[in-house]
């Protein structure tokens, strides 16, 4: 199996379409966004893993993200099982709790199994003063 696309997203839907086929309609989709409060902070936003599988593969593997600081230092994991069914696509969200110390950039390192690895900045800017 392989990561087609990782994002960090708002907001998420899914319609049917004729053929019969399925849209993905992706929202907020960001690279950084402001603080809600001064540093110290922990968010959680939503990292949205699109994956799809070879009609020759049996469909199983685990999706593994490694959320990591500028310094490279792991500041939350996660690992779910996937299964997808041979020749076709399927979407998974993972919501990883990062607690941002400093403004700066965290990274989402994605893989499927031992496989390739996405990498998915997330930026946090100092607070929008009113």
């Amino acid at each position: 199996m392989e990561i087609v696309a990782a994002l960090f997203i708002e907001n998420i839907n899914l319609r049917q379409v004729p053929g019969p086929s399925t849209r993905i309609d992706l929202s907020g989709i960001m690279f950084s966004l402001a603080a809600p409060q001064p540093v110290p902070v922990t968010l959680t936003p939503h990292l949205v893993v699109l994956v799809r599988c070879p009609a020759d593969h049996n469909g199983e593997g685990t999706l593994e993200t490694s959320f990591r600081d500028a310094n490279g230092k792991e500041v939350a994991r996660n690992a779910q099982p996937l299964q997808v069914e041979p020749g076709k696509f399927r979407y998974s969200l993972v919501r990883g709790e990062l607690t941002y110390e400093d403004y700066g950039t965290i990274e989402a390192h994605c893989r499927i199994d031992a496989g390739h690895t996405t990498v998915v900045p997330l930026t946090l800017l100092p607070p929008v003063e009113d």
